[in-house]
């Protein structure tokens, strides 16, 4: 038997790299790049109707808006990654939901169904959510026993450094990093 031929289920793989698979460009520098896992459709986890990317261990769920993929384009997953385990966390930890690709959803459904106590919004204005509250962007908000950050889109901050840095004071003031 062919070692080649052998499929892992990405559940297998995450819980077999609970950080990250990283790949250095040369052997003994500290520079890595992180290699997004390909997750195949049947993977996915759903609560009720909605569908996301991730086992939502710690009921943290992230919010993203892309049309033509079924979670959030490769690049960006890669950032989100590296971010999570700069915070300690992994995709396991975390639900990933594209609107885009749910119905039409408030933020009472959204938490009823995945019980979530932390919420980042990547360009996902909280009005969109029915929210009754607004607030700007890289501000911490608390609502309804729920910790929420409102942030500009992915593909924004990764590239901004001032869009990072403000990301990462608030990321150290949620998860105490």
């Amino acid at each position: 038997m062919k070692l080649s031929g052998i499929k892992l289920e990405p559940s297998v793989i995450s819980d077999l790299y609970k950080k990250t698979l990283v790949e250095s460009d040369t052997p003994g520098l500290p520079e890595k790049k992180v290699i997004p896992t390909v997750v195949d459709e049947s993977e996915k986890k759903s609560a009720g109707s909605l569908h996301f990317l991730g086992e939502n261990k710690k009921n943290i769920l992230v919010l993203v808006s892309y049309n033509l993929v079924n979670y959030l384009p490769d690049e960006e997953l890669a950032f989100l990654t590296n971010m999570l385990s700069a915070c300690q966390l992994g995709i396991a930890d975390v639900a990933i939901l594209n609107v885009d690709k749910a119905p039409a959803l408030s933020y009472m459904e959204i938490t009823g169904k995945l019980n979530s106590r932390i919420i980042l919004l990547f360009g996902i204005a909280p009005s969109s959510l029915d929210l009754p509250i607004d607030f700007p962007h890289f501000q911490v908000q608390s609502f309804n026993n729920t910790t929420i950050l409102y942030t500009p889109l992915i593909e924004d901050i990764k590239n901004n450094k001032i869009f990072k840095s403000k990301l990462w004071v608030c990321l150290r003031k949620i998860f105490n990093v």
